[in-house]
């Protein structure tokens, strides 16, 4: 279904956004785009010096609201649904982005590192969509932010990899559990985004090696990331539904270099 809404530059005109881990990355990115195409955002995170800096750079208190929080806490959540249903009384869009990396082969996975990345990357996504979902319109739209590497075996990647395959089942899940609601649910698989979590993650040397791998020639950035977000919670994707999006380059499925023996 389209309409002439539908493709205004304004498609976010009187909606909602709730950005969790917004104040930086493809978070603060996705704000950005959703402000920009004249939505109200609530960011939230775990560093109220960086959600301040968020909010300012964002333009301001007066359509950018802050929520201090840490998504593996599921009273934090609570405190988050209250303080959007106190300013604002409802949501249109949830993009659930919090989350963290861990890279370690799994026979070095602690125990309390298993439970600190499972405690962000899916609890997190888990109670934050269900303490906001009586706010949630009817119609509204969720976009999980989940990852490549759940589409691929990669060396000391077996916990984030987990989570991230984890958050790809609920968007289906969530998709079919919301559908009398007409709530759309979809998941982004970023590949090798330039944010600050990629750099801590890739040396400088390293760099060269990863954009070999990328048939687009280059690391994506988080506006990449923006544009799909804005799209799948837009009208615009309202047959869209349960789906992935992978935002890669074509790390995925296309193979760089080589070919077939005698070609």
């Amino acid at each position: 279904m389209t309409s002439s809404a539908s493709h205004s530059p304004f498609r976010f005109d009187n909606k909602i956004a709730l950005i969790t881990g917004g104040a930086r990355g493809m978070g603060l990115a996705v704000a950005r785009r959703l402000l920009s195409e004249g939505a109200q955002v609530v960011i939230t995170g775990r560093d109220g010096a960086r959600l301040d800096a968020a909010v300012g750079e964002l333009g301001g208190p007066e359509r950018v609201h802050a929520v201090r929080g840490d998504v593996s806490r599921v009273a934090d959540a609570d405190a988050l649904a209250s303080a959007v249903r106190e300013r604002y009384g409802r949501l249109d869009v949830v993009f659930a982005n919090a989350g963290v990396a861990s890279f370690a082969p799994f026979g070095e996975v602690s125990e309390e590192e298993f439970d600190r990345v499972v405690g962000i990357n899916l609890k997190g996504v888990y109670f934050t969509v269900q303490r906001v979902l009586p706010l949630l319109a009817d119609g509204g739209s969720v976009v999980i932010n989940a990852s490549w590497t759940a589409h691929r075996g990669l060396p000391s990647a077996s916990l984030y990899s987990a989570t991230k395959a984890a958050v790809h089942s609920l968007t289906r899940t969530f998709a079919a559990d919301l559908a009398p609601r007409r709530i759309r649910v979809n998941s982004v698989s970023p590949g090798y985004i330039d944010t600050d979590m990629y750099r801590a993650a890739v040396s400088s040397a390293e760099g060269a090696a990863v954009v070999a791998r990328v048939a687009a020639g280059r690391v994506g950035t988080a506006e990449d990331v923006a544009d799909a977000v804005a799209f799948l919670a837009s009208g615009e994707a309202s047959y869209v539904n349960g789906q992935d999006v992978i935002i890669d380059g074509g790390l995925v499925a296309a193979q760089v270099g080589g070919g077939l023996s005698g070609e």
